[in-house]
């Protein structure tokens, strides 16, 4: 028998922000810039092993995250310092750490979170934006957000949400439990926030998309819930395009303290 000890292992939780523009999405995919991998390297040149990381959300490419959650494994023992400054050293400037904490092993990223919570953000004026191109969707038409958030309000609790659900989205179910749907507006800007215990794909930009309809006042308002009991992608409006959308926050159980 070997009188060697394996090191214990630590297992740790991350708070990331990032700005998705510049990016294939948040998964790691041979050849293109991905967040997933440009993490993994920099927690990696930190731990001086290899990491893998695991996410709340996968966010697509150009979506945005100031709410993402990650965990990983390590053996290496270092101070909360290390996995923050040391690691945000390393990272490109788009991408940041903003919180450490180490978790208990039954922590998951992903199978823990109990909700989600995203942001879309539209700048609603005439003309298009510079500064803040690729951090909101440009919409020349005047939008009522009163008449949006309204619309809205049908799409509260449990539902089949194959009207708003990709066409290539893997996931077993449609349904999904929406706790919070409100369309506000901030000047220029119309605010979309939606909480939900998870989300098909493309859910929330496509109920955005439809929104966008009923705001312009080219839809009346209840085509929002006309749209989810027909349960038909091809009946609803475009995708909302993914420069809008923040992964804002991610909810977990009270005995993980995040």
């Amino acid at each position: 028998m070997s009188g060697q000890q394996s090191s214990p292992v630590y297992k740790i939780a991350l708070g990331i922000e990032y700005d998705g523009s510049k990016y294939y999405g948040w998964q790691r995919q041979n050849e293109v810039r991905s967040v997933q991998e440009k993490l993994e390297k920099a927690l990696s040149q930190v731990a001086n092993e290899p990491i893998n990381v695991f996410c709340a959300g996968r966010t697509d490419a150009g979506v945005h995250g100031t709410g993402q959650v990650v965990h990983f494994e390590t053996t290496a023992l270092r101070k909360d310092a290390a996995w923050t400054l040391g690691v945000n050293a390393n990272l490109p400037g788009d991408i940041a750490v903003r919180w450490v904490k180490t978790v208990p092993d039954d922590f998951h990223a992903r199978f823990s979170a109990t909700a989600r919570r995203y942001r879309y953000i539209i700048y609603n004026h005439r003309l298009r934006p510079a500064v803040l191109a690729k951090g909101v969707t440009h919409y020349y038409e005047p939008l009522d957000a009163e008449r949006m958030h309204r619309a809205a309000q049908c799409l509260l609790g449990e539902n089949d949400f194959t009207s708003f659900r990709a066409v290539q989205c893997q996931s077993r179910t449609p349904w999904r439990n929406v706790m919070h749907i409100n369309v506000t507006r901030h000047g220029p800007y119309v605010v979309v926030d939606i909480k939900a215990n998870a989300f098909v794909h493309h859910m929330v930009r496509n109920i955005v998309g439809s929104l966008l309809e009923v705001g312009a006042h080219n839809q009346p308002e209840s085509w929002i819930a006309e749209l989810l009991a027909a349960r038909d992608r091809t009946l609803a409006a475009a995708t909302a395009k993914a420069e809008g959308l923040y992964l804002v926050a991610v909810d977990y159980p009270d005995r993980f303290a995040l």
